[in-house]
């Protein structure tokens, strides 16, 4: 496996569109890795990718008061993990490089305003611009994405259709930890105490799903407040629960039928740490 850090080694080492032996395979993360990243680049080599994986902690979607100077950085774990799961290149972009001067585009989108975008304005411009310039710059013919940050995906993957880049999003399961917890690199800011008890999040999405799942407008509109009622009682701080429309991603109203097919998203915090989580629901006919 290559390390790359410059622009200059992009260009040199990728080949263009038109001369390349196999699909080139991007696979972006902001370091930190742990299997649920692991399992992206996996299934970018068994779908037959030559993959180039990104470390980068992108300033721009962080906001003023949230966890960009302590975000933890494992380099060399990183290395190896991206090594065992069969990398040909992993690039650490030199910031000053990628961000030569102040951003002043702002990349959005009306789903960008809600649920987690509520609660951390510009997060998703800040996404939005540094993929569309790992899109422009490496041209990847592939790009894989986990699902637990699904509203990122959708998003992502409008962004590509929208503007017309010419790369394929193919989306990975979320990979969760044997009770149940999705992966999360900030899953280490957890105490103890607080590890044991966020697998209930999970759980809570299953109990909607599979004994809630709203069959009537009424249901529909009442079970977000239900859940949320839920998360605070067993500690959490909930930020959102919404069901969201799959094609659209925005909320559902009384004019979709009961019983639509659904995703179920929510954010909740636990002590000092902010776990998202989705589940999907499909239709019901009543």
């Amino acid at each position: 496996m290559e390390i790359l850090t410059t622009l200059r080694q992009i260009r040199e080492k990728i080949p263009p569109k038109g001369s390349r032996p196999r699909p080139v395979s991007l696979v972006p993360t902001m370091g930190a890795l742990h299997a649920g990243h692991q399992s992206l680049v996996e299934r970018a080599v068994r779908e037959d990718g030559q993959v180039i994986a990104t470390v980068f902690v992108n300033p721009l979607q962080f906001g003023p008061k949230e966890d960009f100077n302590r975000y933890p950085s494992t380099r060399e774990e990183d290395i190896a993990l991206l090594e065992k799961a069969g990398a040909e290149w992993v690039y650490f972009p030199d910031p000053s490089e990628l961000l030569p001067g102040p951003i002043h585009f702002r990349i959005t989108h009306p789903v960008a305003e809600l649920y987690c975008g509520a609660f951390r304005p510009g997060h998703f411009s800040g996404v939005l611009t540094i993929v569309s310039k790992f899109f422009h710059l490496i041209n990847p013919d592939r790009a894989y994405f986990g699902m637990k940050d699904r509203q990122q995906l959708f998003l992502i993957s409008r962004l590509a259709r929208e503007l017309s880049f010419p790369v394929e999003i193919r989306p990975v399961e979320t990979v969760r930890e044997p009770d149940g917890l999705a992966m999360s690199s900030r899953n280490r800011y957890l105490s103890p105490e607080d590890r044991k008890h966020a697998p209930e999040l999970y759980r809570m999405l299953l109990q909607a799903r599979d004994r809630y799942a709203p069959r009537s407008h009424a249901d529909r509109l009442d079970l977000p407040s239900r859940i949320e009622a839920q998360m605070k009682e067993r500690g959490f701080r909930p930020e959102y629960v919404s069901f969201v429309h799959p094609e659209t991603f925005l909320p559902l109203s009384s004019d979709d039928p009961p019983g639509a097919a659904t995703i179920l998203l929510t954010a909740a915090w636990l002590g000092q740490t902010r776990l998202i989580d989705n589940i999907d629901i499909p239709g019901t006919h009543v």
